[in-house]
């Protein structure tokens, strides 16, 4: 069988890493667009056999260097996404929206098979978030410009690459209180990478067309709960401290200034809104491909990074009993 070459866009994060391992071990050949070979190549090359990667340095606005990939590709991924704004271009706007129309445009001028396109869960709801109006926009232009397109809309991905499951046991590791916003209510559908990585493999390659899929793992968790799960896989125990709203936008504000912001006004307003299955839609186990991992178990394979001793823990795990005693002291 000839290799069909995929063009992805985002290959080096942790979603992009994890599909281009199930890629080119399947016979795809894959081209990744990144901003900084020097930094990103290294990492990219690793995750395939030789001569199945390419790694091309690019502006990924700079329509004229990009167009020439089109040429030669059968498929197009987009996995490029952003939770907070920066300068020097990087928008909301600009990436959830004006980027994704592009890529759809360049997909119908190059008569491409199949583009995918990551959006997020619950978006429809988030009226007065930046972050989804964007992201539906973006969804929007897509199936305006190439639309067999297929949008895949994740709950929270978690892997031990990710940035949430992650950043939250290193402050629940540091911070002797951590602060709960919404009463810890907001439910979430957390789906692992690979869980993910697994639907949009089976689109690629079942051909499934013209969908908008809701991709969730398996159990549905409140925020309040995912932080004792975490408490409980790193053996720690700590007070979680409920936040009226005016300080909680007041504490934005000012993280909003870093770097990276821990939190931002606008992730702050996509929190009021629950991360679950709409029911509008055809969802990963609709087309076959089930989540099968769950929090608890795949968080407590990379957690003891969090633990004292490390993997060489001998600390026993707290229970929910620990906790909720804990909590009663």
């Amino acid at each position: 069988m000839k290799a069909k070459n995929c063009l992805i866009f985002g290959g080096s994060g942790q979603i992009g890493r994890n599909l281009i391992r199930k890629l080119t071990k399947n016979n795809y050949r894959v081209t990744v667009v990144t901003r900084n070979i020097h930094q990103k190549s290294y990492i990219i090359k690793t995750q395939g056999n030789a001569g199945y990667i390419d790694v091309v340095e690019a502006n990924i606005f700079d329509e004229n260097k990009i167009r020439s990939l089109f040429q030669k590709a059968d498929i197009c991924i987009n996995l490029i996404g952003i939770l907070f704004e920066k300068k020097h271009g990087n928008t909301f706007k600009n990436i959830h929206s004006t980027l994704p129309s592009l890529l759809a445009k360049l997909c119908k001028e190059y008569n491409l098979k199949h583009f995918i396109h990551l959006s997020a869960l619950g978006i429809n709801d988030a009226i007065d978030s930046d972050y989804a109006k964007s992201k539906l926009e973006g969804e929007g232009n897509v199936l305006k410009n190439f639309p067999l397109a297929t949008i895949l809309r994740p709950s929270v991905v978690y892997s031990v690459d990710d940035n949430f499951t992650t950043n939250f046991m290193t402050l629940l590791n540091r911070l002797p209180a951590f602060p709960i916003y919404y009463e810890g209510k907001t439910k979430f559908t957390p789906i692992h990478c690979s869980d993910l990585t697994d639907t949009i493999y089976h689109v690629i390659s079942k051909n499934i067309y013209s969908k908008i899929i809701e991709c969730t793992g398996p159990e549905i968790i409140t925020f309040k709960e995912l932080l004792e799960k975490l408490q409980i896989l790193i053996g720690k125990k700590r007070i979680l401290l409920p936040f009226p709203l005016p300080i909680a936008k007041l504490t934005a504000r000012f993280f909003e200034m870093l770097p990276t912001p821990l939190l931002t006004r606008d992730q702050l307003r996509l929190l009021k809104y629950n991360n679950v299955l709409s029911g509008k839609y055809k969802t990963n186990s609709d087309i076959g491909i089930p989540s099968v991992r769950f929090f608890d178990q795949e968080v407590k394979k990379y957690c003891y990074m969090w633990r004292e001793g490390g993997q060489f823990s001998t600390e026993k795990y707290l229970t929910n009993k620990d906790l909720e005693n804990n909590i009663n002291n």
